[in-house]
């Protein structure tokens, strides 16, 4: 196809494209839950009295995980006043706002006589094939103000058929910095008495991986888990900010050979990169400066990419990156070069998806998103009357279909991508985003 230069049939051109593309790939996913403000199910007035801290504009959600009939939510420590930071809600649960339940107990998120909770702060949890549920706890009370340092940061994993503990594992602290900062975990499950964590912490910046069987864990750092000086300066909603963030995003590709190709990048990056699974888990290989070189440079994203969340659906081989900034979500075709061109937008929408935070798939290849006006929430003041908080869903066949990402793309499919990608660089220019 031959694009003529000219700004009359240019205009045109793009309109024509831009209402194929709205009928087919930017509205693929619907809404299934919205708050204005976070609730939660109190058993009774005791219990709520147990809480008196409570303070509920302070409760923000992150994180999102499926098991079984179960969403679980995050809600991190940001400020003072959290009632738990793990919880969940039933599937089946048809009200559009649903109370949240503590997980695995209210008792669990107790302060009680010089104790504290057995989960303080957790940003993102995985729950894997082996019906257990990874959660990283920070181990940080009011991480936007006195910052107090609770407990050692550790990775605590229960077993979800009978919600019980099955191991806390405390990460050596000369395994990250002093003010850590644990985003994110991701699981290889392959085999479940041999399975491996990949932990985010994106401040010093490092990937720690961790051996179920050996009970061990062991710090890889490189040169690509560092945040982009070019990449640091965000406007989301008209809320100007600068952020220095490192590896955080993480998503796991299995391979025929029983390792995975992780793809990673830091949050301030539109770049992409990825490691085999292969070279983490030799502790000796991963922590030598002579497997710099087996650290790949994917490609890019392109303008406003940034994103904290990205999850790769094994049915189709897709992977997804919840993009933060433009409040969109994109879908990337391995077997294609990874470019703006071939990242393309399957949902994008300044109301109902203002800072998607997490997105993960469900086994039956549905697309789980949560968005929770995190910068607002930070640096101005959430709007009671309005909804802040939402999780939309929508099958992953239907999300990539008529884009570059679906088995079918073609030429047309190609354009498609191209568009989306100007779709949302417009929607990001009429909130401010530059």
């Amino acid at each position: 196809m031959r694009l003529v230069v000219n700004y009359g049939h240019a205009t045109v051109f793009i309109f024509v494209l831009l209402t194929v593309q709205s009928a087919k790939g930017i509205k693929n996913l619907q809404v299934v839950y919205q708050w204005k403000l976070l609730e939660y199910a109190w058993p009774n007035e005791d219990t709520q009295l147990l809480f008196s801290h409570y303070v509920q504009a302070n409760n923000n959600p992150l994180g999102l995980e499926v098991a079984g009939d179960r969403l679980f939510i995050t809600i991190p420590r940001w400020k003072s006043g959290v009632v738990a930071t793990l919880n969940y809600v039933y599937l089946n649960d048809t009200s559009e706002s649903p109370l949240l339940n503590p997980y695995p107990s209210w008792e669990a998120h107790e302060y009680g006589n010089n104790s504290v909770p057995d989960i303080v702060s957790t940003f993102r949890v995985w729950a894997d094939k082996c019906d257990r549920l990874w959660v990283l706890d920070m181990g940080v009370e009011d991480l936007t103000g006195t910052r107090e340092q609770l407990v050692t940061p550790s990775l605590i994993i229960y077993d979800l058929t009978t919600d019980q503990l099955l191991r806390n594992y405390a990460i050596p602290s000369d395994q990250y910095p002093e003010k850590s900062h644990f985003g994110n975990v991701v699981v290889e499950d392959a085999a479940c008495n041999d399975s491996f964590a990949y932990l985010a912490e994106l401040q010093g910046p490092g990937i720690i991986v961790y051996s179920w069987a050996s009970n061990d864990s062991w710090l890889v750092e490189h040169h690509y888990f560092h945040p982009d000086p070019l990449a640091g300066n965000f406007n989301v909603s008209g809320l100007s900010f600068q952020w220095w963030d490192g590896v955080v995003n993480l998503a796991l590709a299995p391979e025929e050979d029983g390792y995975s190709t992780l793809y990673f990048h830091p949050l301030c990056s539109n770049a992409e990169f990825s490691v085999s699974t292969e070279l983490l888990r030799d502790s000796v290989l991963a922590t030598s400066s002579d497997s710099f070189h087996n650290f790949t440079v994917v490609g890019t994203r392109g303008i406003n990419g940034q994103g904290a969340a990205s999850y790769l659906d094994q049915t189709t081989g897709i992977l997804f990156h919840a993009l933060s900034i433009a409040n969109a979500v994109s879908c990337w075709n391995p077997g294609t070069s990874y470019s703006p061109t071939n990242v393309a937008r399957v949902y994008a929408d300044n109301t109902t998806l203002v800072f998607p935070a997490d997105i993960k798939i469900d086994n039956h290849s549905n697309i789980w998103v949560l968005s929770d006006r995190l910068p607002t929430f930070m640096y101005d003041q959430l709007d009671p009357d309005q909804y802040n908080f939402r999780v939309l869903s929508g099958s992953v066949e239907e999300a990539i279909e008529g884009t570059v990402c679906s088995r079918g793309a073609t030429h047309s499919g190609v354009i498609q991508g191209l568009v989306s990608h100007l779709i949302v660089v417009i929607l990001v220019w009429t909130c401010g985003t530059v």
